[in-house]
């Protein structure tokens, strides 16, 4: 959809800047917004991620760890009636070898494979959680994101 930033421009998206599911078609219709702004955000929340994983690494007792970031060890499940248990800590890493966007007035993405020296490594912690009837994975940048909005509240 194309929408109004405060530079004036235009352009089409198909997809979404926000880290966490709030994208350009909700309730707002004069949303405004500016792109270095997500994208400040998702880097902040990168390091953020870095530094809790790397904490988390270095724990002797990784239970406590959790603990005191406040990461709940029961969630509630979808339907609310049973409590979802922390079993996992999942950690998974990632090289960037590229990059692909939305090219400008077609339907194809725009592709850049990166020479060597630009790749980039990237872990990943996510929490499982389970129940008799169900299986949730929390990613570890949105619990940093839900935490630090908590926080800003």
């Amino acid at each position: 959809m194309p929408h109004d930033h405060p530079h004036h421009h235009r352009h089409h998206h198909d997809h979404d800047h926000a880290p966490h599911g709030h994208g350009h078609n909700h309730a707002h219709g004069d949303h405004l917004h500016s792109h270095m702004h997500h994208a400040d955000e998702a880097a902040d929340l990168q390091v953020l991620a870095q530094q809790f994983i790397a904490g988390f690494l270095q724990a002797d007792d990784k239970s406590s760890y959790l603990k005191l970031a406040g990461v709940p060890f029961e969630r509630p499940s979808k339907d609310g009636a049973k409590a979802l248990k922390l079993i996992d800590v999942e950690l998974r890493t990632e090289w960037q070898v590229g990059t692909a966007s939305p090219s400008f007035g077609a339907r194809e993405l725009s592709y850049l494979p990166f020479p060597g020296e630009m790749v980039q490594e990237r872990t990943n912690m996510a929490l499982i959680y389970v129940s008799m009837d169900e299986k949730s994975t929390l990613d570890i940048r949105d619990f940093l994101y839900q935490r630090k909005q908590e926080i800003e509240a």
